[in-house]
């Protein structure tokens, strides 16, 4: 018996795709209209889900650089990442910074290369807070708008990276890469990520137009990129502030993103220098239902909830729950 078909899916995986949604959706409803209690769990309640966990534990970050070999970087203060390239030092430091792996930017290079690349494009003075936390970076240039960043913590030896360009090859874009050789996970959020290197990162990306919500990725010291997922709360307020104007739009692009990004690196494998890549019909058509289904008042929370969802599915664990922290006003 041949069984039908809608757009060259079995209609049993449609059906299914849509009640999952619907349960979903109805769920949301059904919440919203029904008022809080206080009241204790009854026996018919004992099954219910447990709460939502917590932010996730920090990344664990090893073979950190011993601080004689960075206490260097106390002279480039104020100097400029060009010339800071020119000190072996230096160079040593980005060997064990930097995870050993090829890396698409306009063409494969080492992951390397594309970093000391774009430290020679528009400069921006070298940086250090606090005596210890040491900001190399750039405003970018021209080409795929890509900019750089490095970030040490003369102390303790923490070393990390990022890259953000707009790539033009069919991924997701524009995007935002962070390595470390020291990194050793790889399933990450950004909130897992060192404070002070958030800090620090947080202020160079407004300082250089860089939008707080984008496809992200981690390449740890394996040398394969994940999908490093977005835990921002952008609806977190303090208790005497009102609610951030769009911030629930804000939440559903950032869990689009960490979509995009899932489904791109499952479809190539986690490769560090993946390229072009195209929607499957099993993509396009969970998008269709989605959209059709997610509609009305609850429409964008029931877009939020099931997107994360799917997110989970594609990068095979649960994505954490997106929590409070200081307030973030989103960058587009």
């Amino acid at each position: 018996m041949k069984i039908p078909t809608i757009h060259g899916f079995t209609l049993p995986f449609v059906v299914l795709l849509f009640a999952a949604i619907a349960l979903i959706f109805t769920g949301m409803q059904l919440a919203a209209q029904q008022p809080a209690s206080d009241a204790p769990a009854t026996a018919g309640q004992q099954d219910a889900p447990p709460p939502p966990p917590g932010p996730s534990p920090p990344a664990v970050l090893e073979n950190l650089i011993p601080a004689d070999q960075l206490s260097f970087l106390h002279d480039y203060a104020n100097d400029t990442p060009g010339n800071l390239l020119k000190d072996k030092r230096f160079k040593n430091a980005m060997k064990q910074a930097i995870p050993h792996t090829e890396y698409h930017y306009g063409s494969d290079k080492s992951l390397m290369d594309a970093s000391e690349e774009l430290l020679g494009t528009m400069a921006i003075p070298i940086t250090i807070r606090d005596h210890r936390y040491v900001t190399i970076s750039t405003r970018g240039g021209s080409y795929l708008a890509g900019k750089t960043m490095m970030w040490f913590d003369m102390q303790t030896g923490l070393a990390l990276g990022s890259i953000y360009f707009h790539p033009t090859n069919g991924e997701p874009a524009p995007t935002l890469t962070i390595f470390s050789r020291q990194l050793t996970d790889t399933e990450l959020s950004m909130g897992q990520l060192p404070p002070e290197f958030l800090s620090d990162l947080d202020r160079w990306e407004r300082g250089t137009g860089i939008p707080a919500i984008s496809a992200r990725y981690s390449i740890p010291a394996n040398g394969k990129k994940y999908v490093l997922v977005h835990d921002e709360d952008y609806c977190f307020h303090s208790e005497d502030e009102p609610t951030p104007e769009g911030c629930e739009q804000d939440n559903a692009d950032a869990a689009d993103a960490d979509m995009n990004a899932a489904y791109f690196m499952q479809e190539t494998h986690n490769a560090a220098n993946a390229t072009a890549w195209m929607l499957e019909p099993d993509q396009i058509e969970w998008l269709a239902v989605r959209d059709r289904t997610c509609i009305g008042p609850h429409g964008l929370a029931c877009r939020i909830e099931i997107t994360r969802r799917r997110t989970g599915v594609l990068i095979g664990h649960p994505v954490p729950v997106p929590h409070g922290g200081p307030p973030r006003v989103a960058r587009k």
